[in-house]
């Protein structure tokens, strides 16, 4: 009977989540208990709502700032736990008074074994097989242990079946008195068990998968995201390198005008000096002459006195006699000056370093549906479209049909010489070379049939060099535009080129 209480207990003290012993066992508002690591990746599970649903009642749960550590600890059973993890154990076998501390547990007899027991145990052939488990790694948690359930009705008997419409376990006396009418599907214990564990690997599988999934398209966002900031950073260094060749052309253009205005004005402003120089020569020699004769405080009386103030009177009346300083020549030498103005280019686009535009995809409905065998850029860049039933439909770049030109032609692939000129590639693997007006050219170009080459695609490249690929002679073969013989062959050994483009 004490086994059986034992055993009832201990599957008391398992969280319904992880099935191992409750650790920090939190309660619900619906007086259910889970382990709080259970608790957070249950709420987890939720995204950022506090509601916490019960695995069991389904009640829910207000989660205070979504912490479960605010959530009520189970203080009994807390310490329910720490008592029985400092229970010992004893051996099952003996059945002495003073019973001996057990050290290993059998799973497959589900007993206690002291260490004289278990020696004894070990020697019998039919229990060679046997699971055993040490205590101390039992309650350690390395190892958990495998056992039925025992009947909370029946403590002796084992829950050994399993009821299928109840979705609970049994022993064989609640089958026989309460799942023997019809309707009861009772299978082993083992066998659900087995089943179960069938179940969640399944669903570990494609939670797996799913995960998986997900994981690549984090992985796909992240390589968009490296795009994109790619671009920025290209971005970034063409304005920042556009800035620099700007602020360089503007430096060097700012410093050219500032000659220009000092070779048009410094002329003049040395005109302005010695004009200056000169009146101001002229008034030190009047001030000089007037402050001698001026300041004399006695009469000279003397012949040479007196000569010597008429000599001063006399010098200071020929300076008096000079005209007065004439304006228009220094206001015709700075009109010179004052001429040269700096007109800015308000409006003009010489600060302009560019701008940002995007690169918008359009879904443009053809004139054939699903006709079309080549597209190709126009040297004018507008889009040229090529039809199997005939023609080349040619879009503008907003995407209007402008044109269809060569009508009667089937088309198989389209490119454009540097001057213009169409190159068009026929069914038969036939090219033919025409005008900007849609002229047929005389020009042969020595191309594979298509029983030879099978089906051939077409490019030109920057240099007016015309590639054509064949599927079935897995080669491409270049030729000039005068036509000819090719003039290289590019073999694919073991490759089929089904479509070739140029790319700037």
């Amino acid at each position: 009977m004490a086994d059986s209480l034992k055993n009832v207990i201990a599957q008391s003290l398992e969280c319904p989540v992880c099935l191992n012993t409750f650790t920090d066992p939190k309660i619900l508002s619906c007086s259910h208990t889970y382990c709080k690591t259970c608790l957070d990746n249950l709420l987890e599970c939720h995204g950022n709502d506090q509601m916490l649903r019960c695995p069991v009642c389904r009640a829910e749960t207000q989660v205070p700032n979504h912490d479960v550590s605010k959530l009520p600890a189970n203080l009994a059973l807390k310490s329910l736990i720490e008592d029985v993890k400092n229970h010992y154990h004893f051996c099952s076998i003996c059945k002495s008074e003073d019973r001996t501390q057990a050290v290993v547990y059998c799973q497959d007899c589900d007993k206690y074994l002291c260490i004289t027991c278990h020696n004894t145990h070990s020697l019998w052939r039919d229990f060679i097989s046997h699971e055993v488990l040490a205590i101390s790694e039992i309650e350690s948690g390395k190892v958990s242990v495998r056992r039925y359930r025992k009947c909370r009705k029946h403590p002796k008997e084992d829950e050994e079946c399993f009821c299928s419409d109840c979705r609970r376990f049994a022993c064989f006396r609640c089958v026989v008195m309460e799942h023997k009418d019809e309707g009861h599907r009772i299978i082993e214990a083992a066998l659900y068990e087995s089943s179960h564990m069938e179940n969640i690997e399944v669903l570990k599988s494609k939670a797996e998968k799913k995960r998986s999934c997900f994981q690549k398209y984090i992985d796909f966002i992240d390589e968009q995201k490296e795009r994109v900031s790619n671009v920025q950073k290209q971005c970034t260094d063409d304005i920042n390198n556009a800035y620099d060749e700007s602020v360089k052309q503007l430096t060097k253009k700012k410093e050219s005008l500032i000659g220009e205005v000092k070779g048009k004005t410094e002329g003049v402003e040395k005109e302005l000096d010695e004009m200056k120089k000169s009146a101001q020569e002229h008034i030190t020699h009047l001030t000089t002459i007037a402050d001698v004769v001026t300041n004399r405080t006695k009469i000279p009386l003397d012949m040479d006195a007196l000569a010597a103030h008429d000599t001063l009177c006399q010098d200071l009346q020929e300076a008096l006699k000079q005209e007065d300083p004439d304006y228009k020549q220094p206001m015709q030498s700075s009109k010179k000056g004052k001429s040269v103005t700096f007109k800015r280019n308000v409006g003009m686009d010489e600060l302009t370093l560019g701008k940002i535009v995007y690169a918008v995809a359009k879904n443009i409905v053809l004139p054939n549906k699903g006709r079309m065998n080549a597209m190709v850029g126009t040297p004018d860049g507008r889009m040229a479209v090529g039809c199997s039933t005939g023609g080349v439909n040619i879009f503008s770049v907003d995407g209007q049909i402008q044109q269809t030109v060569l009508k009667h032609v089937m088309i198989r692939g389209v490119g454009f010489l540097s001057d213009g000129r169409y190159v068009i590639l026929d069914g038969s693997n036939k090219i033919t070379l025409y005008t900007l007006e849609q002229t047929k050219l005389n020009v042969m170009f020595e191309t594979l049939i298509h029983d030879e080459g099978g089906w051939a695609n077409l490019a030109v490249d920057g240099d007016d060099h015309v590639y054509v690929s064949y599927r079935k002679a897995q080669k491409i073969q270049v030729f000039s535009p005068a036509g000819g013989r090719a003039i290289r062959e590019i073999p694919w050994y073991g490759y089929e080129p089904v479509q070739i483009n140029y790319l700037l």
